[in-house]
């Protein structure tokens, strides 16, 4: 019984979702060190635009007068979530122009050429976990589900050689 008992509390203890609070210099006991890493590059090079939290600048979805729209929440809230991480990973190493189009500009900066390939991951990793089990409201789609799902056929790019 000793054995199993214990092998139950590995199994909860590994299929706990690690979270880090905005701020958080430290993980708390059972916390990623690769969260806090993440948190750490998000703040010193995304939350500037997107602030500490991820929540984006007011009115994101309204475009300014040069077409482009204001950096999107990146917390849960926005529609960034329902991205694969190919998709996010471009996003964050190619910036906005790698999807521009004439309906859609972005001034989001690339930091390809500023961060690793596993600083990159790290980042998108915790933003990912700031998206919680929240329900996407009127979809009825769980975001943690979702964006796995959307993640199976956009995975992250292999680093270059």
């Amino acid at each position: 019984m000793g054995a199993a008992f214990l092998a139950a509390i590995l199994l909860l203890t590994a299929c706990q979702q690690d979270q880090l609070a905005p701020g958080q210099d430290q993980p708390a006991p059972g916390q990623d060190q690769a969260l806090l890493q993440g948190q750490k590059i998000f703040g010193a090079n995304c939350a500037v635009c997107h602030g500490q939290g991820g929540e984006g600048q007011p009115s994101w979805h309204v475009r300014k007068s040069d077409g482009a729209l204001p950096p999107p929440p990146l917390n849960g809230d926005g529609h960034t979530w329902h991205h694969g991480d190919g998709t996010l990973y471009t996003y964050v190493s190619k910036g906005g122009a790698a999807y521009d189009s004439p309906s859609y500009k972005s001034a989001m900066p690339a930091f390809g050429d500023k961060l690793s390939h596993e600083e990159i991951v790290a980042v998108i990793n915790y933003l990912k976990s700031l998206w919680g089990d929240r329900v996407a409201e009127g979809l009825g789609v769980v975001k943690r589900e979702s964006q796995a799902s959307a993640s199976e056929n956009d995975p992250f790019p292999s680093p270059p050689p």
